[in-house]
């Protein structure tokens, strides 16, 4: 995967894309410096990449939020650029059929209650949803619960 950024970045650069350069510039920092925190003198692994590009993903939409509270409409329109751009490397998210499913499984083995069995109940679906929004999970985990 490291090889595919990089690869991307190049052709950026060549064919004068300043913007997918700027993003992609934005990624491999944000690369680097998870491979500084952990120590390592060696690539990330494509999963330790993954983590990183979803986490720049989260952040831009968080951003989107603040931006639409202000009407900041320009800054929302190229974050959500961004994103599509950042999407490219990550897998394909579950549907939320898929999502429902899993839930399914999970409230069936745990028999959560009340609320305070949402802890247990997002631990466990952490360990099984690899690729899918967290928060839309958690929003869906809550309307069962209440």
């Amino acid at each position: 995967m490291n090889n595919k950024i990089a690869e991307d970045l190049k052709n950026a650069m060549k064919s004068g894309d300043k913007f997918k350069l700027s993003v992609l510039r934005m990624l491999k920092s944000a690369l680097l410096l998870e491979s500084k925190a952990v120590k390592k003198d060696y690539e990330l692994s494509d999963e330790e990449v993954i983590k990183v590009i979803k986490k720049q993903v989260k952040t831009r939409k968080d951003s989107i939020t603040e931006y639409q509270k202000y009407e900041k409409f320009d800054e929302v329109s190229a974050l959500e650029k961004e994103i599509e751009i950042l999407n490219v490397y990550l897998p394909a998210e579950m549907s939320e059929e898929e999502i429902n499913k899993i839930i399914d499984e999970v409230f069936a083995s745990l028999k959560p209650t009340s609320m305070k069995d949402m802890g247990g109940v997002m631990k466990e679906l952490n360990a099984k949803i690899t690729n899918a929004d967290m928060s839309l999970v958690s929003k869906i985990v809550k309307e069962r619960l209440s």
